[in-house]
Parts: structure tokens; sequence; C-alpha cells
């Protein structure tokens, strides 16, 4: 663009171009003006039996994965733990659309999401127990390591899924975050990139109602945060987030046309967090047992067991099965996380860097020593007793 002087002034304006580039038509990437839902309604009808039958399974075993990894806080074996309970319907559904070559990018609240992928739950845990760098080999099980600082996980997960297309390989790159990550810089920069490049990645807001003790209406004035992907160029997707099926099916179609190489979507999936943000919070000052209780009538479970009693898939038989498998991973994990780990010191200085600094070997060699002072003089006190 030209600049053109102002007569009897210094100032500048600029000259438009002979002509404008028609603007593009922005309704194809607005949401739906409700939340998407299948279960409650004919189109549940035509959902497989099996899959209704699976998400049932999962949502138990979720659930009952979140009330242990609850009370292990409480017994002092866990530092913290986020409970996604009231969320299991995103968590489980983001697990299972993925191809196995795909990627899941987990926020520090999707440690079920990383155990409905296949992660043992020991080791999904294993980071909030204070212990190894991220508790689990993330190449192994294509599970980006639980990421704490909001939203930093999103343009992770943009620049894997550019450099896989980019290789020629056919991955889809699934990112969560919360509707407190949404006030990031991440979540904006990442959205731009991953538009500007097509990149094959699909963003999962779970608006939960609250960035811990903030209301989402004092972080945000859009319409929704499915809204905010427009002014990228990003289609957006209003789903009901205690609807697994709805869930399941939103994101099923996000990454297909992900992987077909139409580009990024951002899904806002609404729910709510029935637990306090963390074992530290007392949701109480900023939230009333009646708002609370409203949500429990809108339970993921209730919802997806209503379903299956109209269409007589839910028996005893089934139900205990599911039950029983939760149970046994229940107390599986209590077994081994009351088992103290064997730790090594010098394991802070592993995996920092491809290969160790000339400074991570001083300070490992430092440590070390101390150790060994320390050792010295316990056996020293020891023998002139």
């Amino acid at each position: 663009m030209t600049v053109q002087e102002l007569p009897g002034t210094t100032a500048y304006r600029p000259v438009p171009p002979p002509a404008w580039k028609p603007l593009t038509d922005p309704s194809p990437l607005l949401p739906d003006r409700e939340p998407f839902r299948v279960l409650g309604t004919p189109a549940a009808a035509g959902v497989e039996a099996a899959l209704l039958v699976r998400i049932h399974a999962e949502l138990v075993r979720g659930r009952r994965f979140n009330t242990q990894a609850t009370a292990l806080t409480k017994q002092g074996r866990l530092a913290v733990y986020p409970s996604s309970t009231g969320q299991e319907a995103c968590e489980v559904a983001a697990a299972l659309v993925l191809e196995q070559r795909d990627w899941l990018f987990p926020s520090y609240r999707d440690t079920l999401a990383a155990v409905a992928r296949g992660l043992d739950p020991v080791e999904a845990l294993t980071l909030l127990r204070g212990d190894r760098h991220s508790g689990y080999d993330p190449r192994e099980h294509r599970v980006a390591p639980l990421c704490t600082p909001l939203a930093t996980q999103l343009p992770h997960a943009v620049g894997l899924a550019h450099a896989a297309r980019l290789k020629g390989d056919d991955v889809v790159a699934l990112a969560l975050v919360g509707d407190g990550g949404t006030s990031e810089g991440d979540f904006h920069e990442a959205l731009n990139f991953a538009a500007v490049w097509r990149a094959p990645v699909v963003f999962l807001v779970q608006n939960n109602g609250f960035a811990i003790s903030v209301p989402l209406a004092k972080q945000s004035a859009a319409p929704s945060l499915a809204h905010k992907g427009v002014g990228y160029g990003v289609p957006g997707r209003l789903v009901d987030g205690n609807d697994a099926l709805a869930v399941h099916q939103v994101l099923g179609e996000a990454v297909a046309r992900a992987r077909r190489g139409d580009g990024p979507t951002l899904v806002e999936a609404v729910t709510y967090r029935m637990e306090a943000h963390t074992n530290a919070d007392d949701a109480t000052r900023y939230r009333s047992d009646s708002e609370v209780l409203a949500w429990r009538d809108h339970d993921p479970i209730r919802l997806v067991e209503d379903e299956m009693t109209r269409r007589g898939l839910l028996d005893e038989e089934t139900a205990g099965r599911a039950r029983d498998a939760a149970e046994r991973m229940a107390a599986g994990l209590r077994e081994r996380m009351n088992t103290d780990p064997a730790l090594d010191p010098a394991g802070l200085f592993s995996h920092v860097f491809s290969g160790p600094t000339s400074q991570l070997a001083e300070q490992e060699a430092r440590l070390r020593a101390e150790l060994a002072a320390e050792r010295d003089e316990a056996d020293g006190a020891e023998a002139g007793r």
C-alpha cells in the first residue's frame, strides 16, 4: 500500500489500492446457536449399540478413576489432583475418536483422557505425585506430557501436526484446554498458525464454567468460546459437553476433516466441573450448592444410562461388568500408589537435554558428593553409638 502526504501537513494517510479483495463469508465458520445434542433426540437411535456400551463402560471407569485419585490426595499419595468429575464425556470421547497414530495433547485436568487412550493409570498420575519428568513415554503412547501452564500445549500440538503433514504422515493432533486457557496468548497464537498452515489439529475447549474461581462471564464477552475461531478462519462447533455421543460425533467429524486436509476445528464443549478446581481449592467460596445440584441432573453417566435403558441395553449384567472393571482398576491403582517409589535424586538430571551439559554434570557431581557426605556422617553416628 502506498502513502500520500496531506497538503500542509507532515501526516500521512494510506491510499486505498485500486480494488479491495472481497471479504470471505464468515457464516460457514459460525457455530450453531445451541449446543449440539444426540442423547434424548431421535438421532441417538442410530448410534451403534456397541459404541454406546463401550462409552458407558469408559464413563463408569472414568468416574471411579476420579474418585480414587481424589482419595489418594487425602491419603498423601498425590500432591494434587484436578478432578474431571462431571467432564468424563469430553475426556472419553477425545480418547476414543483418535487413531493409534494420532496424538493427544492434554492439560493437567485431562489425566482421564490419557487413561482412556490406554495409558497406565499410575503413569498418568506420576507427575501429580511429584515423581519423574512426565511419568510416561509420550512417543510410545502418542500422549504429550500433561501440561500445567495454561494453553502452552496448544502451539505444541499445532507444530507437531504441521510437521507430520510436511513429512506426509497421516496424523491428527487433538489438544484439550479449559475455558480459562482461552484467555491465554498461546490459545490465540495456536489458532492463528493452525489456520494459516491448515494444520491437521482439533482444539477441544472444555468450558466447565470457571477458571479456578473466575466465572466465564468475567473471562469473555464473546457469544460463545466457539466463536473465537471465526477471527482466525477456523470453524467453530458448539456441543453439549455432557452428551458423550454428541461430543464423540462432533470430534469425530473434526478429526476426519483435519485428516483429509481441510484444516483445524475449534470445538467448545459446554460442561461443568462438579468438584473443586483441585484438592487445594474451596469451591463453596465462589459457587452455590444449588448450582452444582442442577448440573447433577445433567450428569454424563446418567444421560447415557437413560438412553441405554430406553434401548434395552442396560441390564444388571452390563452394569455389573462396567462396575467390576472400574473397581479392579481402582484397586490396582490403590495398591500400586501405596508403594513408595525407589527414587534416585540424580535422576533430576536425566532427560533434561538430549545429552548432559557441562553444567548439569557439575551439578550432578555436587549432589552425589553431598549425598555421600550425608551417608558417611550417618554411618559415623551409628558406629559411635
